[in-house]
């Protein structure tokens, strides 16, 4: 059998011939990471679920891995992560168990232990691939982590902007040069810890958790345009805004999420486009405590001053 030397030499020289690219396996981390007094704890978490709507589908598996960073991004160690499975209360659809491999013999029996889970977390800051989806699931079925910092790594990372080609966790992976073992929650949360810890662009010196930091640690606003002009919903559309029903509990309304540099303009495009005078326009600040969370209709509102 050829030995790991002899891979990477065969490998460096598909590589150097211009005409091969070579993917590596990503390799687990054995544990055993002792972090120092400076560097921060977070935890990479995932979700399989038993569709979309956080309000009737259930989780079927849950999965959580610790890593610690340091201020400057730098992600210095990675440590064991633990999942776990569950068995909902009515039976996985067959489309779910083909999108994650999870079978109803899987889970058959099976319970999540929420409470070791919030204390697993304790209070580090929750990283997810798309935040907006496991965080509601999360709040429902472990209340206990509502009160965390929460951050995105699929959209708080302007990926387009760095070169990728698309936002998805495995060609992330693929553009940095490995590949895993899709299907299951806690690959996804290993590959990643990887993916924060690599340079954006490709090969860049600024790492991907440095850039969700400077996103996580920022103010940003949610605006609702209530009552704006159906005639200006494509208007709108167009701009980015998405539509709620209000059956959250949340505003009936069209809603932009803005940053900083965003926010003034906005206001004024509101005024002179859509309304044509000068509205009282609902906003609502965003940080890492309440962004992603259903809780965001429960959170007092401002009106802007014109």
């Amino acid at each position: 059998m050829l030995t790991d030397p002899t891979m990477e030499a065969l490998a460096a020289q598909l590589e150097a011939s211009g005409d091969y690219r070579v993917l590596r396996r990503l390799q687990v981390p054995a544990g055993g990471f002792v972090p120092m007094p400076h560097m921060k704890r977070a935890v990479f978490l995932d979700v399989e679920t038993t569709g979309l709507d956080p309000n009737v589908d259930e989780i079927i598996e849950l999965a959580m891995v610790p890593f610690w960073y340091e201020d400057s991004g730098r992600i210095a160690g990675v440590g064991i992560g633990r999942s776990a499975l569950r068995q909902p209360q009515k039976p996985i659809p067959a489309e779910v168990t083909q999108l994650t491999g999870i079978t109803p013999d899987m889970v058959a029996g099976k319970t999540i232990d929420f409470a070791a889970a919030a204390q697993f977390a304790g209070d580090s800051l929750i990283v997810a691939h798309n935040a907006g989806f496991d965080r509601r699931f999360v709040e429902r079925f472990c209340p206990q982590l509502a009160n965390n910092r929460w951050a995105c790594s699929f959209s708080e990372i302007p990926w387009a902007a760095h070169g990728f080609e698309s936002a998805k966790l495995s060609l992330i992976g693929q553009a940095h040069g490995f590949y895993y073992d899709g299907h299951r929650a806690v690959n996804d949360c290993y590959a990643g810890i990887e993916i924060l810890s690599r340079g954006v662009p490709v090969g860049g010196t600024e790492s991907a958790m440095k850039v969700l930091l400077s996103s996580t640690n920022s103010r940003s606003w949610r605006c609702w345009a209530e009552g704006a002009p159906f005639e200006k919903k494509d208007l709108l559309k167009g701009r980015g805004y998405r539509w709620a029903d209000g059956s959250d509990g949340g505003p009936k309304a069209w809603w932009i999420d803005l940053d900083e540099a965003g926010f003034h303009p906005e206001m004024a495009f509101l005024r002179s486009d859509v309304y044509g005078w000068s509205a009282q326009i609902r906003i609502c600040e965003l940080n890492a405590l309440n962004r992603y969370s259903d809780r965001l209709h429960t959170i007092p509102y401002a009106i802007p001053a014109n």
